[in-house]
């Protein structure tokens, strides 16, 4: 199992290496001090396990699950002083809850939790956008994006790092990564996980509230009904 420890306490960490040395078939790929380098680094080391506090500056861990929503791996499970965060842990799909000080057995217990969701739940192949920045060819996964926004002949990817601009029509990201994106607009997808919320205007017009953005694309009448099923199904 790959296995990242994201705490903002370095003796945390230093503590939480010392265990998982005592554990059958665990490779640390990295121990991170926060929620955002965390996220960025997930396609490099592409862990199986997420060992997360919660109560950390910044990007925190109730943060990380949520951009995390829906996705197979990594399993997170959470590592933290405050058991009143049990409840929304689960809530937010850990797999497991640690209090700290951690005890080996519990990590234990842990991680061959985590092991026994992950042989049901076979690693996929991150989907990847290819598109061009700054005249040179890159690619983004799709994990990380936040909205898709059609601009003359190109599409704009905005993402957890910046912006790209993608090649292929909005039509024929739709038609490649059907479970993958919703339709807000004629001019605009979304990841379903990076859904938030709804907000309707005086006007009435309809707004998404999107994770990671503060961008507010307009929700046309006739997919309203569609995403206002899925908010009530997530």
């Amino acid at each position: 199992m790959r296995v990242l420890i994201v705490d903002d306490e370095p003796l945390a960490r230093t503590r939480m290496t010392a265990l998982l040395s005592e554990c059958d078939g665990v490779e640390i790929v990295g121990s991170i001090g926060d929620g955002e380098s965390a996220m960025a680094s997930l396609d490099e080391l592409q862990p199986d396990i997420l060992l997360l506090d919660i109560n950390m500056p910044g990007l925190d861990g109730t943060a990380v699950a949520k951009r995390l929503a829906g996705r197979r791996r990594p399993q997170v499970i959470f590592c933290t002083a405050y058991e009143e965060h049990a409840l929304k842990a689960f809530d937010l799909g850990a797999i497991d809850y640690l209090l700290k000080p951690v005890r080996l057995e519990r990590l234990r217990e842990a991680l061959q939790r985590a092991q026994r969701r992950l042989t049901d739940t076979p690693r996929q192949p991150t989907a990847y956008l290819h598109g061009r920045l700054r005249g040179e060819e890159v690619r983004i996964a799709l994990e990380e994006v936040i909205c898709l926004l059609a601009d003359e002949k190109y599409v704009v990817a905005q993402h957890l790092r910046g912006e790209l601009l993608i090649e292929e029509s909005l039509r024929q990201l739709e038609e490649t990564y059907p479970e993958q994106l919703i339709r807000l607009h004629r001019n605009c997808l979304v990841p379903p996980a990076r859904l938030l919320g709804i907000k309707t205007l005086a006007d009435g017009h309809v707004l998404a509230r999107l994770d990671g953005s503060d961008s507010n694309p307009e929700i046309s009448r006739r997919n309203l009904p569609a995403v206002r099923k899925l908010l009530r199904l997530s």
